[in-house]
């Protein structure tokens, strides 16, 4: 087999794989139990042993999901700051990171599992978030779009605040309404107007 014959399997194989992570995110995304590999292999139309072959275990299909919504979050924030101004960038980022939380509870149980079992870092997941939200916030601060005074572990704080009482997908526009609110608070005060000082009368001769 030649070598330009060997990339075209790679790059289907590839494909495939990606095909099979976006299928298995948005099952777990909309899942109100963690679902079964076969439920995943059969929303995505194909058979539990192509699944298999691909993610070998839940263990590794988790993780691969995992993964990768922290990847589009990390990036994601490099990348939404190259688009729009910082507070329209935060705002959308918010959706991203209300993606990630839902991914996560369609897959808890595995994921604690894994978390416990040292699998998945959990502390170093949070120190790369926390790390995209203050990329975004140092921005703002730049652009004046933002509070300089609010911090990223103040922003995750609300966003799981904001995801526990209104998850996605089936409470999705609860969440973007205080995500709103939320956005509205991150923006700095208007200015106050200057106050006019009225100088005394001429005095009574």
């Amino acid at each position: 087999m030649t070598e330009a014959e060997t990339r075209v399997p790679r790059a289907d194989a590839t494909r495939n794989r990606e095909q099979l992570l976006a299928v298995a995110t948005r099952v777990f995304m909309s899942a109100d139990t963690e679902p079964s590999m076969r439920a995943i292999a059969r929303e995505a139309g194909v058979g539990i042993g192509t699944l298999y072959r691909h993610f070998p275990t839940r263990e590794s299909l988790v993780d691969a999901v995992y993964r990768d919504q922290v990847v589009r979050l990390t990036t994601g924030a490099h990348e939404l700051l190259g688009g729009l101004p910082p507070a329209a960038a935060m705002r959308r980022w918010m959706d991203l990171f209300g993606d990630w939380i839902a991914a996560k509870n369609g897959m808890l149980d595995t994921l604690l599992s894994m978390i416990r079992s040292g699998e998945i870092a959990h502390d170093r997941t949070r120190a790369e978030l926390l790390t995209a939200i203050t990329t975004i916030l140092d921005a703002g601060r730049v652009a004046g779009d933002l509070r300089p005074d609010v911090t990223a572990e103040d922003v995750a704080a609300a966003l799981i605040g904001i995801f526990t009482v209104a998850p996605k997908p089936e409470r999705e526009a609860d969440a973007g309404r205080l995500l709103n609110l939320l956005m509205d608070g991150l923006r700095p005060p208007a200015e106050q107007p200057a106050r006019v000082t009225t100088g005394a009368g001429p005095e009574a001769g």
